[in-house]
């Protein structure tokens, strides 16, 4: 009698982890994975001309592209940056954006069409 109210607690609990662990993976890996891959095809499509932000704030233009590093012009002079630090395009920003034309010295506004 006492191995069989055992065996129902063990598999109790064994259902309890593959629950805990299906939310998991539902919840936290699988967008973890989408939003990786988003990223990817992203930096993958950088264009020379865009212009960007990067993951510490830099913003500015791509003027060289190479398979894992990027020129990019900003408005004391040019830095060289890692692919993978780039985290959006100026144009896919939502709200407003100023983006500096640096040899006309003129501010364009953009904004976002699709609310």
């Amino acid at each position: 009698m006492f191995s069989i109210v055992l065996q129902n607690s063990i598999a109790n609990t064994l259902w309890m982890f593959a629950l805990i662990f299906i939310v998991f993976y539902f919840f936290m890996i699988r967008p973890q994975i989408r939003k990786q891959k988003k990223e990817k095809y992203f930096q993958k499509n950088l264009k020379k001309g865009n212009y960007i932000v990067t993951n510490t704030g830099i913003h500015g233009k791509i003027i060289e592209l190479t398979d894992y590093f990027c020129l990019l012009e900003i408005n004391v002079g040019k830095i060289k940056i890692e692919k993978n630090t780039i985290s959006k395009e100026l144009t896919q920003l939502r709200y407003a954006e100023k983006i500096y034309i640096h040899k006309n010295k003129e501010i364009e506004y953009k904004k976002n069409i699709n609310k």
